[in-house]
């Protein structure tokens, strides 16, 4: 028997029948996706399936074509006012980090703060404490971002989309150019931070064997749609040959590597 149906108040990320348009072509179609409350759900692709175009869909930075999407139950708004009021409940973490090179790392983590609240300064200061503690970093405030490794400034970048306390993280490529322990260090503090500050976690990558020991749930787009969808265990033990060419890296296979996506009639 199938399985009864999440609650609407259970679901962070809800998209139905989705479509999304870059430039006159059809990136993604008939995009179904769930993201249970307190989850963390790794989206998986190859470079270039269009794991970042669904990531702009969830910011609302790129509208639909067709289908709806419902982030932290209400629908991706589209006026510019209500738009930032979802925002400030998302955090999103960019593959470059995003740090402002003339800013210390504490100015950096309390921009946010400053931009969106009427907090008195010392408890700014107070909050970039804790955030900074969160990550490791209690000691680094100090330091600019050209003073950091590649693991510190990501940890960095981290703490500064945690400055608000979104109920929902985004993580764009989190690992992109991290050693091996650093990325580790970086998926463990995603899953500590998600269980310990209840948060919603969705997690934009193609390092699969990075990613899945932390996730609850797993998707795999490829050729403009969603190619797999359930746990990672069910991921791990697939026999699909077109997830399977994904997972071991293969050049031949089902998935497009030398065209562009089909553009698709209206």
């Amino acid at each position: 028997m199938p399985a009864d149906p999440v609650p609407a108040q259970d679901i962070a990320v809800r998209l139905s029948g989705v479509r999304l348009d870059r430039g006159g072509r059809t990136i993604l179609s008939g995009i179904d996706l769930d993201v249970p409350r307190g989850s963390i759900t790794a989206v998986l692709g190859p470079s270039g399936s269009g794991k970042s175009t669904l990531l702009a869909a969830l910011t609302g930075e790129l509208e639909q074509t067709a289908g709806t999407v419902e982030v932290l139950g209400t629908q991706v708004p589209r006026r510019q006012r209500e738009l930032l009021e979802l925002r400030k409940g998302i955090g999103v973490l960019l593959q470059g980090n995003g740090l402002l090179t003339d800013l210390t790392v504490a100015e950096n983590i309390a921009l946010p703060l400053r931009t969106h609240t009427a907090l008195p300064k010392p408890v700014i200061e107070r909050l970039v404490l804790m955030k900074l503690h969160a990550v490791g970093l209690r000691t680094a405030g100090d330091l600019y971002p050209r003073e950091l490794s590649g693991g510190m400034a990501r940890r960095v970048a981290l703490a500064r989309a945690l400055a608000l306390d979104p109920p929902l993280m985004i993580y764009d490529e989190p690992l992109t150019g991290l050693d091996p322990i650093a990325s580790g260090v970086i998926m463990s503090l995603i899953s500590r931070l998600n269980d310990s500050l209840g948060m919603t976690s969705i997690i934009v990558t193609h390092h699969v064997h990075e990613t899945l020991p932390v996730a609850d749930r797993a998707i795999v787009i490829a050729n403009g749609r969603i190619v797999f969808s359930g746990t990672p265990a069910e991921l791990e033990a697939t026999t699909d040959p077109l997830v399977l060419q994904f997972l071991r890296g293969e050049p031949d296979g089902p998935i497009r590597f030398d065209s562009a996506p089909r553009a698709e009639a209206a």
